[in-house]
């Protein structure tokens, strides 16, 4: 007790000292650190030396633009040095200060260390959660319960991410996000991106980024951007990770995965492959009523889809060392998935309470999917203050086989058959292809401030056939009605300008965009041609304020786009039962969102964020139902606006020495008007989300860890939502000297997360639970071969983003 009480007014002392100590100046000195390629070197540590007997006098922790500041400095003469782990300690030249002034030290390159570290012990651990005031950062590798999991399901249980039962990836409400891997074009949405990222282990993850609101360099998306950034390490040599996972649900589960990364003088080598086998479950309950003629009917289904997945996930690259200011390097990626679906839907049709017939609706469907990215990059380094210049080329290919056969069954109310089956195909081949240019500028400024600048131009084309018809006389034919072949094209040239700089206190990122979008769809059966031709602008603003070293403000505006993913433009009718049907629209326009938000931090811990958005040309799911013929057609439009205002507050906590946890609180106003076209709707609701993580340190070697998410019941669009409830429990050993962890895991153990939604909106009266597979067990185990010392691959942004995460091949 003594030595605590001890320790205690010693810290006190030592804070009264740098206190008294910092108000004594009034100089500053600044500057920037970076490691090769020019990199910012985020977490260096840089000390300040008074000369000559080389004391001490402050440290300075270097920040994600790789720049750093002391205030309050006294005259004299000063030297700097920075450090980092895996690199060489580096000191600047001798500074004279005066009393009023600020210094901008020459920037400092790092260069990495030539001999592997030996021996070192790692004092700290990442929490599983960070928020920054421009981010929120999730590392999966701090989490027992994303052991053995996909980067979807980690998304999943994520704070500020919503992923819905269609497996969309939202952050700013539900609007989809921008997914980058390794700031990388992931080339899809929708069922496709969703396959990618179940394909993609969070063990080879090192951490994912969640940006609500994305700078003038990124593409203007509205839904905010996820970027996934595989694993790194620090110097020359070899390292790399493998992963296998089995479990277990309702259906077995299966993956395996290696990465590896290998780094000389000359050349960086670099990749990954993961094989993932799974056997999945899906229920949905569909229930309408339809008054009509004085007939009260219900037409009631239940669809059963059971499906079989193998998908192959790989990527391979390397980056040439040209000269240590230039390098060149080559990427292919991309997924092969082959799948199985075995589906029923039995639908009963009742008529004043009373039963009159059922259709069962059995299919098979052999899904074949395979999309390859191919990219070159450049960087340049222009001269000594840090100018660079770099170039990407990306040639993007996608290609879907699908062939469906459907097998309609009639029965009476006694269960009698009344008429021959139904017998139909649905063949839809989809080809997508996409080129992307990107170049960009970027110009360390004086005074740690920083200018970019960049083009892009990005050329897409799509050819979608869907043929569907009936069997006549054993033959199947073509129905006019159904069938069609849809062509789209679409360019997209951009530039920005976004400059960075610090002014005492204050941190300022302004930048702007435009984009002018021309695209045309062709729907070839009916020769119907629908244009779009638009340009907008796109500017983004965050004002940082370090009001002292405990309370940090951020405020910021952002303007984004949500462009329709391709499939949502094309015109094809889409059968799930003989009297439902799901169609595209090729009239929709893209969904605009301006956000601005203000947030303050507490010692760089708790954040709290207000924030408000407003969504013009709002894009929701909308049906129509003909009461005569009962058919109800679901596709989407653009409804009308959306309001959102609410606060969010991120909390970690410390209870003992071996509890800790995590509570993110999400509290939001909507409301939602619809064009009159749409109808009347003008209503709000409010939203609350819960989220909390409880991590257990058992031993040295033992973790335990318990996770679960709650929202409230709340109204998104048309739709009510029912209240949804998540919760999931794991526990580690750390096993070979800590190289390797073994785990179990259980996902939704109290079988509580579903879609439960009822519609009451014009002549719509539905009822709907959807419901995925539910208390799943894995058993993991993860190992770390090689040095962990080598420093990974470079981060290319390939800048066709936007397009691969509006290809939706489903």
């Amino acid at each position: 007790m003594k030595v605590k009480i001890g320790c205690f007014f010693a810290a006190i002392l030592a804070s009264l000292f740098s206190f008294c100590y910092a108000q004594t100046g009034s100089s500053v000195i600044r500057g920037s650190v970076f490691i090769q390629n020019n990199k910012p070197a985020e977490a260096a540590t840089v000390v300040l030396l008074n000369l000559p007997d080389s004391t001490i006098v402050m440290s300075a922790l270097v920040n994600n633009t790789g720049t750093y500041q002391f205030l309050n400095i006294k005259p004299g003469k000063y030297v700097l040095f920075a450090t980092m782990l895996g690199s060489n300690k580096t000191y600047s030249q001798p500074y004279s200060i005066a009393n009023n002034q600020t210094i901008n030290v020459t920037a400092i390159t790092l260069a990495a260390l030539s001999t592997e570290l030996k021996e070192v012990a790692i004092i700290g651990r990442r929490p599983y959660i960070e928020v920054r005031p421009d981010k929120t950062i999730i590392n999966p590798a701090a989490s027992i319960i994303a052991d053995g999991q996909s980067v979807l399901e980690v998304l999943r249980q994520s704070p500020g991410v919503r992923v819905d039962n269609n497996d969309n990836v939202s952050i700013s409400g539900r609007q989809d996000a921008l997914v980058l891997i390794d700031g990388k074009a992931t080339n899809l949405t929708g069922a496709d991106l969703a396959t990618l990222l179940k394909g993609t282990q969070a063990g080879n993850i090192d951490r994912i980024e969640i940006l609500k609101n994305g700078s003038a360099k990124y593409d203007a998306a509205a839904g905010g951007v996820v970027n996934i950034v595989y694993k790194k390490g620090k110097n020359l040599g070899t390292n790399g990770t493998y992963n296998a996972s089995v479990g277990y649900g309702r259906y077995y589960k299966a993956s395996t995965g290696v990465s590896f990364n290998t780094r000389t003088k000359i050349f960086n080598l670099f990749g990954s492959y993961i094989i993932n086998g799974t056997k999945t479950f899906r229920e949905i309950h569909n229930d309408r009523g339809i008054s009509y003629a004085g007939v009260q009917s219900s037409y009631s289904s239940i669809y059963k889809n059971i499906q079989e997945s193998q998908v192959h996930n790989f990527r391979l690259g390397t980056d040439f060392f040209l000269s240590p200011n230039q390098s060149i390097g080559f990427l292919v990626s991309g997924i092969v998935n082959n799948n199985d679906f075995n589906k029923n839907n039995t639908l009963k049709i009742a008529n004043r309470g009373v039963l009159d017939s059922t259709i069962v609706a059995n299919s098979t469907i052999d899904r074949n999917i395979s999309n390859i990215n191919y990219n070159v990059n450049y960087t340049g380094k222009l001269d000594k203050t840090g100018r660079t210049i770099t170039a990407n080329i990306t040639h993007t290919r996608a290609k879907r086989q699908s062939a469906e056969y459907i097998t309609n069954e009639f029965f009476d109310n006694a269960g009698a058959v009344y008429r021959d089956p139904l017998l139909l195909q649905n063949i839809s081949p989809t080809k997508t292809n996409n080129w992307t240019a990107l170049l960009e500028y970027s110009n360390p400024l004086p005074k740690n401030s920083k200018f970019d600048a960049g083009l892009k131009f990005s050329r897409t084309q799509t050819d979608n056939n869907f043929v569907f018809g009936p069997q006549v006389n054993g033959v199947y034919t073509i129905n006019p009605a159904f069938s069609n072949r849809f062509l789209f094209t679409e360019s997209i040239a951009a530039a920005y300008a976004d400059y960075n700089g610090k002014f005492g206190k204050f941190d300022l990122d302004a930048g702007l965009r435009g984009e002018y979008t021309d695209n045309k769809g062709t729907s070839v059966t009916t020769n119907e041609v629908t244009p779009h031709k638009y340009f907008n602008l796109f500017p983004t603003v965050l004002l940082n304020y370090r009001y002292n070293d405990k309370n940090e403000y951020a405020l910021s505006f952002t303007r984004g786009i949500n462009r329709p993913s391709y499939d949502k433009l094309n015109p094809f009718l889409y059968f799930v039962d003989l009297y439902n049907y799901q169609a595209g629209n090729p009239y929709l326009q893209p969904q605009y969102n301006n956000k601005i938000s203000l947030s303050h931090t507490y010692n760089r811990e708790i954040t709290t964020s207000l924030y408000a958005n407003l969504s013009t040309g709002a894009t929701f799911p909308f049906y129509q139902q003909n009461d005569a013929s009962k058919i109800s057609l679901t596709t989407e439009v653009n409804l009308g606006r959306a309001y959102t205002y609410g606060i969010n507050i991120n909390a970690p906590l410390k209870f003992t020495e071996w509890w800790t946890s995590n509570y993110d609180i999400d509290a939001s106003y909507q409301r939602y008007v619809a064009y009159p076209r749409y109808g009347d709707l003008n209503k709000g609701t409010g939203d609350l989300i819960i989220f909390s993580t409880q991590d257990f340190k058992i031993s040295k070697t033992i973790a335990a860890q318990l996770s679960g998410k709650y929202e409230t019941a709340t109204f998104y669009g048309i739709n009510q939502y029912r209240p949804t409830f998540m919760a999931n429990a794991g526990i580690s050993k750390d096993i070979f000297h800590k190289l390797g962890k073994l785990s179990i895991t259980a996902n939704d153990i109290f079988k509580t997360y579903k879609d439960r939604i009822y519609t009451n909106y014009q002549n719509l009266n539905l009822r709907l639970v959807d419901l995925r597979e539910y208390r799943k067990i894995n058993i993991n185990f993860s190992y770390r071969f090689g040095r962990t010392t080598v420093k990974g691959a470079a981060g290319h942004v390939t800048g066709n983003e936007d397009v691969q995460n509006r290809m939706n091949i489903k």
